[in-house]
């Protein structure tokens, strides 16, 4: 009799266990291969691009933002790509964004252009949204620069796309960007892409002049108290003593 119990005792757990597991729901993983997409992809991307208009009609609606965040919690519209190098925690970024509104007889309904800057990198993000979305939702171009320089030297010069991505409704993004040596392997040859990051390109220069960014930008990082070039800092007392006396040997 107690052997018959412990049977069914095992019976149900075996059983109970299976239905937890059969409860768990899956998790599916998409690899994008951002540095060689397929063929399907590149057409995509270029129909995409394609379809920004290049001579837009802009509703009277705009927005300007500014502000100033720890790199510990960066929005999402300040998210760079694989081929920008992140600063540590303890650094701040500036930021500039820009957002338009589409007449209503355009594919897209807005455009939004964001700036950022911190002690490492520039990054530019141009982002359009879908009016209607039912396959593409939006398309996201972005380039990026050191901080060697100060951001309106910066906007003054058409520098390269980075990075191409289409987000689309069910389905995975799509994702196209520029992949260089690393510690595992040299960089891939990407020539036969180089059409669609010069159009991403052409993209970017010409929306930096149709939103004024090239004014904008600056004017507005300035009342942050950024982008000027940053002045090396001033040498203590005993620094200076040591230079001065290595100047006279």
């Amino acid at each position: 009799m107690l052997g018959k119990i412990f049977f069914l005792a095992w019976v149900g757990l075996l059983g109970y266990a299976n239905a937890q597991q059969a409860s768990q729901p899956q998790v599916k993983v998409n690899m994008l291969n951002v540095c060689s997409p397929s063929a399907d992809d590149q057409r995509e991307i270029s129909s995409a691009l394609s379809r920004v208009p290049k001579q837009p009609l802009f509703a009277p609606d705009f927005e300007v933002d500014r502000g100033r965040t720890s790199m510990q919690e960066n929005p999402n519209f300040l998210q760079s790509g694989q081929s920008a190098h992140v600063s540590s925690g303890d650094d701040t970024a500036n930021w500039v964004r820009i957002r338009r509104e589409f007449s209503v007889q355009a594919l897209f309904s807005t455009v939004q252009y964001s700036f950022s800057t911190d002690p490492k990198n520039m990054v530019e993000t141009l982002v359009f949204r879908v009016r209607d979305p039912k396959d593409l939702m939006q398309v996201s171009i972005e380039d990026s620069a050191s901080a060697v320089t100060t951001p309106a030297a910066m906007l003054t010069t058409n520098t390269p796309a980075t990075r191409i991505k289409l987000e689309r409704f069910g389905k995975s993004s799509v994702v196209l960007a520029r992949c260089y040596t690393t510690d595992t392997g040299p960089a891939p040859d990407q020539s036969a892409y180089e059409p669609l990051f010069q159009s991403a390109s052409t993209i970017v220069a010409n929306y930096r002049g149709l939103l004024g960014a090239r004014r904008m930008v600056p004017e507005e990082l300035a009342r942050l108290g950024a982008g000027a070039r940053r002045k090396p800092k001033p040498l203590g007392k005993k620094s200076a003593a040591r230079k001065t006396a290595s100047e006279d040997k």
